[in-house]
């Protein structure tokens, strides 16, 4: 009886210390299962970490290559008191140059009321944009602000905002500024409010779109009637463009600048006679032709013309 008392205890102990010894095992799978769900959680942070930092120097890289444009461009010319500080015929342009327009904001959505060219024996060096006093003006795209000042016989009060693409604009009769010089802005940011300020008649705005100083026709690079671009990638020879002034400019075969009689406008442009004009100065100043304006208006090319007579240009 002792004995089998004996052998029960001994298959007891032998019993408990075989669930000791599986205890001690899930323990320690538990254990190493762990462990190993820590490691592969750590990896996933290292990782999550790695795609983060890519990310970042991916953002950072592009930044740079939109700011290095505009830096090659310019150099550390940054001039705060005049419109035109550049040289352009004294620097060394490319022969062709790419300008990236994707990124955009139409700056005001009124129609225009006067383009780009000559007008009244003044070279109009940008378009007019119907908008009323206290309209928001926005950035046509990503930059800093160069310049914001007061011209009273001129521009008025004006902005002019480098941006990153290498093109410089310009925003000229308004009535308040929204920003400050050395501000950074992106396109479509609110950077002014429109206005009638300096040599203006009326409330509008006047927007250029320059390259190194160097005047580039607006409808060249906008369609002021859909709101939209004309292309994405502008392409142009800014080393045409300072020998030959903006009538070298094309996009897609067609020509922009001085001698345009394409314009980015609606309705019927129009010139008004002034004392001396004859036919033929008239038509070189409208980049149109003498044959034109006579068929257009009902003329000879010996019709006597009267100041203040109106010429349909197209």
């Amino acid at each position: 009886m002792n004995i089998n008392k004996n052998v029960v205890s001994l298959l007891a102990v032998g019993i408990m210390a075989c669930v000791n010894l599986t205890v001690q095992a899930q323990n320690a799978t538990d254990k190493h299962n762990q462990h190993h769900q820590d490691l592969l959680q750590n990896q996933i942070a290292v990782y999550e970490e790695i795609n983060l930092l890519d990310t970042l120097a991916m953002k950072e890289l592009e930044i740079s290559d939109k700011l290095s444009l505009a830096s090659e461009l310019y150099g550390n010319d940054w001039n705060q008191e005049r419109v035109n500080p550049y040289n352009a015929s004294k620097m060394e342009l490319p022969d062709s140059m790419i300008i990236d327009l994707s990124n955009y904001c139409i700056p005001h959505n009124g129609y225009i009321t006067s383009n780009y060219g000559w007008r009244r024996r003044r070279m109009h060096r940008g378009i007019d944009i119907k908008v009323q006093t206290g309209d928001t003006i926005r950035a046509a795209f990503d930059g800093k602000i160069r310049l914001t000042k007061y011209e009273r016989r001129g521009y008025g009060y004006y902005v002019i905002i480098r941006h990153d693409n290498g093109l410089e604009t310009i925003y000229g009769h308004l009535s308040k500024f929204l920003v400050k010089p050395d501000q950074e802005v992106v396109a479509g940011e609110p950077i002014a409010l429109g206005g009638n300020t300096g040599r203006s008649t009326g409330s509008h705005l006047h927007f250029e779109t320059r390259y190194l100083g160097m005047d580039i026709n607006p409808n060249a690079i906008f369609d002021f009637n859909n709101k939209t671009i004309k292309v994405n990638q502008f392409s142009f020879s800014p080393k045409l463009l300072a020998s030959k002034g903006p009538s070298a400019i094309h996009v897609n075969g067609t020509k922009y600048g001085y001698n345009n009689g394409k314009s980015g406008g609606s309705g019927t442009a129009t010139y008004r006679v002034r004392k001396g004009d004859t036919l033929s100065r008239i038509a070189q100043r409208n980049g149109t032709t003498v044959n034109r304006l006579c068929n257009l208006n009902g003329i000879k090319k010996t019709s006597t013309l009267r100041p203040g007579q109106v010429l349909r240009l197209r």
